[in-house]
């Protein structure tokens, strides 16, 4: 395998202090691609208005962010902060869909790709999924962690056993900031690209709905989540969506400047 290539200047803005890159699907998949063909240790984090919010409020996580390879706008607000920062056109970078283009790319180029997170049940019906759409895809493993904190012994169980697969990209799904802070606390560990896909196992395992395209396209795919799971997800969006738009309100209002690239 290949040592870790430093990164290329990246071009994007801060979106509430944190910064959010500014790609094209291409763009995101093509680094996927060339990261996980050297098997680099990077990861990936997909961010949404929680994840912003929250970064504000854990210094922890926003130096995982900051530290990210890349860190992609997956809320519709977020993509429109990027827009009103210059970058006009900027997409939704989400994680299911993001995980599904790779994914059509990691079959055509035989790179092999590792699922960590989920419930069993889940992981069953993903695989099977994938593999209909996907029927040449390798598939290095899935693993189902326990919902607890792992020994030192497990957590290098796990370790071995990706990287003994030859994992091109490793996707993780256990949530945020849960999944962020593990993906960095394993780079240079990992000799896979991480990237964290959230709810993206269940949705492509068909176990939780995703929501109508149309809602994906005006930016109401998180009022459809609400609505599916309210008692878990109200304080997530109806809290931190508040918290989004009055900490944005001042700069939309000032017309400031921001940095476009580090």
């Amino acid at each position: 395998m290949s040592a870790r290539v430093p990164a290329r200047p990246r071009e994007g803005a801060p979106v509430l202090g944190s910064f959010i890159d500014a790609v094209s699907w291409d763009d995101a998949v093509g680094r996927l691609v060339q990261w996980g063909e050297r098997r680099e240790s990077r990861y990936v984090c997909i961010c949404n208005v929680h994840s912003v919010v929250t970064a504000t409020q854990d210094a922890a996580f926003r130096t995982v962010l900051d530290e990210a390879d890349m860190a992609t706008p997956d809320g519709a607000p977020v993509a429109w902060a990027l827009r009103r920062a210059g970058f006009a056109g900027q997409e939704r970078i989400n994680g299911p869909d993001l995980m599904w283009r790779y994914l059509a790319e990691a079959e055509r180029r035989g790179q092999v790709v590792f699922f960590y997170g989920g419930t069993e049940d889940t992981l069953a019906k993903l695989q099977a999924s994938l593999l209909r759409a996907f029927p040449r895809l390798r598939i290095g493993g899935l693993v189902s962690p326990p919902f607890r904190p792992l020994s030192a012994e497990e957590d290098e169980a796990y370790a071995r056993q990706i990287n003994a697969a030859g994992t091109a990209v490793l996707f993780v799904g256990i949530g945020c900031p849960k999944q962020e802070k593990w993906m960095a606390a394993h780079r240079g560990r990992i000799q896979a690209v991480m990237v964290g896909v959230g709810a993206a196992f269940d949705y492509h395992a068909g176990t939780i709905r995703r929501a109508p395209t149309w809602m994906q396209r005006c930016g109401l795919e998180w009022f459809h989540r609400l609505l599916s799971e309210p008692r878990r997800l109200w304080k997530r969006y109806l809290v931190t969506n508040s918290i989004f738009v009055m900490r944005m309100l001042p700069w939309l209002l000032s017309r400031r400047p921001v940095a476009r690239n580090r």
